[in-house]
């Protein structure tokens, strides 16, 4: 099996995926997953919740559990991906 690629690829992935929602409208870790190895996605779930954490840690995504912001702490369970909303 191929190893998973780079945290900058999936990161990149990501935000690249973020970009081109709605505001305020979040993806699924799948999404990015799926498009980084429609084959073979399901091992990539780790490295993409991983990443995703990186980058909320970074202030540049929010890690949603049940429509709300989750604590990156103790994240478990399905979650959703976000934009930071604006301040406003």
């Amino acid at each position: 099996m191929t190893s998973a690629p780079d945290r900058q690829i999936i990161q990149d992935e990501i935000l690249r995926r973020l970009a081109g929602r709605e505001p305020g409208k979040s993806i699924c870790p799948s999404e990015v997953a799926r498009a980084l190895r429609p084959e073979a996605w399901q091992p990539l779930m780790g490295p993409v919740r991983q990443a995703a954490v990186a980058l909320a840690r970074e202030g540049r995504l929010e890690v949603l559990r049940k429509g709300r912001p989750a604590a990156l702490e103790e994240l478990r369970g399905v979650i959703r991906l976000r934009a930071p909303l604006a301040e406003g």
